[in-house]
């Protein structure tokens, strides 16, 4: 079974349409990032996934095993309150010390135990977000444009460390990003969201799709070619040896 498996959602906020007629699943180990313009629902659909939403319409299964690490777009902490690292990711149940140097060392912020929150730049915050989303040890880890506010470097680093993750924990990732050029090189599938799922599949599908270009135009395809690697043997084999690569809906 999908770790996740989404059928015909919808999803109203305060009156307005956020999502229609979703249908969406994602498979153990695979990485898949959503895209689409600002207010097109992608933080919907990630808040309806960990439960934060209640769909008006639809399903949402989960499997029985799926274990959801969350980082959210941003959280702000009053700068005033003292709070350490550690203190942060007792919050809101405890862990154990051992626990909590495990996740920081595979978040990459070994070390921070002691520091205040308010004192950590921008880099360090969002690999603190990261360490507390694998303290359960999630198979699915969900991140919602986790680089928001980073410079090029540090988003770079960022994007290294959460695949140096995924190859530790053999976990899912679902993510939202902006930055085109990593979603053609990291991503096993792409799905293109505008309220409703509009484009679907390998990167290289996508990317040449009307939909997609329509949005974005059409200058990813040379990011495409200098950052794509070869993910074919992620593709879904058919029984007679075709693969199935995504499709793009005219809607």
């Amino acid at each position: 079974m999908s770790l996740i498996s989404i059928s015909n959602l919808s999803v109203r906020l305060g009156g307005h349409q956020a999502l229609s007629n979703v249908d969406f699943s994602i498979e153990k180990g695979e990485i898949v990032t959503l895209v689409g313009p600002n207010g097109s629902g992608k933080t919907t659909l990630l808040r309806s996934i960990i439960g934060a939403i209640k769909p008006s319409k639809g399903t949402i299964l989960r499997d029985v095993d799926t274990r959801i690490g969350y980082v959210p777009q941003s959280l702000t902490i009053d700068a005033t309150l003292p709070l350490t690292v550690q203190r942060f990711l007792n919050l809101p149940v405890r862990h154990s010390r051992a626990s909590i140097n495990e996740a920081l060392d595979q978040a990459g912020a070994d070390g921070l135990q002691a520091r205040q929150m308010s004192a950590l730049s921008g880099g360090q915050f969002q690999r603190v977000l990261l360490a507390r989303a694998l303290l359960d040890k999630p198979n699915l880890l969900i991140l919602d444009e986790p680089t928001t506010g980073l410079d090029q470097p540090g988003s770079a680093a960022l994007y290294r460390q959460i695949e140096e993750v995924r190859q530790h924990l053999g976990s899912a990732v679902l993510m939202v990003s902006h930055e085109l050029h990593v979603v053609m090189s990291a991503s096993d599938r792409v799905v293109c969201l505008n309220g409703h799922v509009c484009c679907h599949g390998a990167p290289e599908i996508v990317a040449s799709a009307p939909e997609y270009r329509a949005l974005f135009g059409s200058g990813t395809q040379g990011a495409l070619a200098l950052y794509r690697h070869d993910h074919d043997h992620h593709h879904h084999n058919h029984a007679d040896g075709s693969h199935e690569h995504g499709e793009c809906d005219h809607a």
